[in-house]
């Protein structure tokens, strides 16, 4: 079904805060035990297409477009991922520290919320915490 998108990432690093929010359309959808959310974005680099895949304790980040990148994620554990620029690509490690989501079919809202320590190349690049709300659209004036 066609969704409204709010995202809104907070980046905490030894120099503050950073807060970064964008809207877009997307879709959002359920299969089996898990959750889809799909949308893209328009960045400096180009256009960027993300699916959140979404389960029990578990989420999945996949970019593709402009800039790819696959990032697993899972309560309390470290897991690998990647990210790619046009000059080069990445090794990234996540540790979730709170994956939460729910959808409510009544009223057609949902959100999702996700907290994380971010590693690139190993290094820490700070406290990550992405937060996601959607809406179903509104189809009956159009």
């Amino acid at each position: 079904m066609p969704v409204k998108i709010n995202v809104k990432t907070t980046i905490f690093q030894d120099k503050g805060k950073d807060v970064i929010e964008s809207s877009a359309s997307g879709r959002f959808y359920q299969k089996d035990i898990a959750s889809f959310l799909q949308y893209e974005e328009e960045a400096a680099e180009g256009s960027i297409r993300t699916i959140v895949k979404l389960a029990e304790a578990e989420a999945l980040i996949l970019r593709s477009g402009a800039v790819k990148m696959r990032m697993p994620f899972s309560l309390n554990k470290e897991l690998q991922g990647s990210y790619e620029l046009p000059f080069g690509k990445f090794e990234t490690a996540a540790v979730a520290k709170k994956i939460e989501h729910s959808y409510n079919a009544k009223s057609g809202e949902g959100y999702i919320d996700l907290l994380y320590d971010f590693f690139m190349q190993g290094n820490p690049a700070g406290t990550y915490h992405l937060e996601i709300t959607f809406k179903e659209e509104d189809n009956e004036h159009s």
